[in-house]
């Protein structure tokens, strides 16, 4: 009996300690976020004020701290992995052909000038004996959109995450997109769209696959 309390107490005193550290770990996490959000606040003051505003005018007041978190959100990428979304999200399969998901919306942030660039994402993949829930998909698209990004990276990094984590027999991934880079700024060209794509496996190797891929791709 003597020794089952033991036991019971360094559980109670494990589970305690463990319970103590999340909360200490989520506590510092939510000090560093705070204190990278004023940083950032900071920052666009100061760029305001370079440009000639004047940051204490009415319309001027919190815009520093609005613009910090909206550089925060357009940036979560960062903080979030594939092997977060995708851990339960995979299935045996018994299905080889070919998985479209098209016209999957994403916004992302230019590296080399800091304004927009946005279009849409189509995926296809070649399952091998493995799928994925379809929305995962999107939710790849996403976390290597909401970083600091150029188009070619983008796809590349789309393609090879899917890649990974379902070790299909193909990936083809392909971006169509507007630069506002482009068209704002620069040579402001309204019309321009940049389009990249990533063929792995099957897509890259085999003409016929990849051709049916663009063409149901491409079908409006």
């Amino acid at each position: 009996k003597i020794l089952i309390h033991i036991t019971n107490l360094i559980n109670s005193f494990n589970e305690h300690l463990n319970n103590e550290i999340t909360d200490y770990e989520k506590d510092s996490k939510d000090s560093a976020d705070a204190d990278r959000l004023c940083n950032i606040e900071k920052a666009y003051s100061t760029v305001l004020s370079e440009l000639g505003e004047d940051v204490d005018r009415e319309g001027l007041l919190r815009t520093p701290l609005r613009a910090a978190k909206a550089m925060q959100f357009l940036t979560k990428g960062y903080k979030e992995t594939t092997q977060d979304i995708l851990n339960d999200a995979i299935f045996d399969e018994n299905h080889e052909e070919m998985v479209i998901v098209k016209d999957i919306d994403l916004f992302s942030l230019c590296e080399h000038h800091l304004v927009p660039f946005f279009g849409k994402a189509h995926i296809a993949y070649l399952p091998n004996k493995k799928v994925v829930g379809l929305s995962k998909l999107a939710r790849i698209v996403e976390i290597y959109s909401r970083r600091l990004q150029v188009q070619e990276r983008l796809t590349k990094q789309i393609a090879s995450a899917i890649s990974e984590a379902l070790e299909p027999a193909g990936v083809a991934v392909v971006i169509e997109a507007v630069h506002m880079c482009m068209v704002m700024r620069g040579v402001q060209k309204m019309n321009a769209s940049t389009v990249t794509s990533v063929m792995l496996g099957s897509f890259h190797d085999d003409p016929k696959t990849r051709k049916e891929f663009l063409a149901l791709t491409m079908r409006k």
